[in-house]
């Protein structure tokens, strides 16, 4: 079981996530935006962040790289549905696991998360 601190602005793919990994035995704890996940991983220790992209306030690039230099054991996945966004994110490989492609299955999100944590 794994403490996961989960950035996305999407209500709905919010609550899917939380789902699906609460539902393999991880321990989720959800923010709406960049800022608030900031300021999670700040009071919190996680044990992966798993952020979208594209978010209000500071977006999950800024948001990894932030914690990528505050937290650099911890492995980093980001999630987007937009092309542009992940090509964005391509100069990061250094820094974070993957970039997951919205949409993605319960398996695919849960599968991604397994293999960034044993990584």
């Amino acid at each position: 079981m794994a403490k996961i601190l989960l950035a996305e602005d999407d209500q709905a793919v919010s609550a899917f996530v939380t789902r699906a990994l609460s539902h393999g035995g991880h321990e989720v704890t959800a923010a709406p935006d960049g800022l608030t996940a900031l300021s999670r991983l700040a009071g919190e220790r996680f044990d992966l962040l798993l952020t979208d992209i594209v978010m209000p306030g500071l977006d999950g690039i800024a948001l990894a790289l932030k914690a990528s230099k505050d937290f650099p054991d911890m492995p980093i996945l980001l999630m987007t549905g937009f092309a542009a966004e992940r090509q964005r994110a391509h100069n990061l490989e250094a820094l974070i696991h993957r970039v997951i492609a919205k949409p993605f299955t319960l398996n695919e999100i849960c599968a991604a998360v397994d293999e960034a944590l044993r990584a």
